[in-house]
């Protein structure tokens, strides 16, 4: 593996649809570092359709949103919740195509907010997709939504960063 790609751990165990290795119909994503972004490999088959041989719209702004989550847990180390999220179809998200996801963080805590951008690029490394989040960072009272176990362990998880 390139030397400037840097592996990152995952929560075992879980449903959530994005990464969650505990859901039969989840897509399972795996995560890795390089340079300034989190990045996901992913080629989507038929069961991901929208549209004949394209992505779902839905499922395209499921990966972006999982991605620059990511990059909060990666980056920031901290518990949030998409807030808002803006994105900017350019081209068709075709299946049975590697893709790439990436996501990074664009402006740090302002007033328990924080922002990443997202991109899904294919194999000719051309960006078809580009989205941009708000995240709000959950207060010590909000973590209350979050069960003990799950804060246990992304506490443990955001140590081996």
């Amino acid at each position: 593996m390139d030397k400037n790609i840097e592996s990152i751990p995952k929560l075992q165990g879980y449903h959530c649809f994005a990464c969650g290795t505990a859901n039969p119909i989840g897509l399972n994503l795996s995560f890795y570092k390089k340079g300034e972004y989190v990045c996901s490999n992913i080629t989507l088959g038929k069961n991901y359709e929208g549209w004949e041989n394209m992505a779902h719209g839905g499922i395209v702004s499921t990966l972006l949103d999982e991605i620059m989550s990511w990059s909060m847990i990666y980056f920031k180390k901290i518990f949030f919740v998409t807030r808002s999220m803006k994105i900017k179809y350019k081209s068709p998200v075709p299946l049975h195509r590697l893709l790439t996801v990436k996501g990074t963080i664009i402006e740090g805590e302002k007033k328990r907010l924080c922002k990443a951008k997202g991109l899904i690029c294919d194999e000719d490394k051309n960006t078809l997709v580009k989205a941009e989040a708000t995240f709000a960072i959950l207060s010590d009272k909000d973590l209350y939504l979050v069960p003990d176990e799950l804060k246990r362990d992304m506490n443990n998880l955001f140590k081996k960063f």
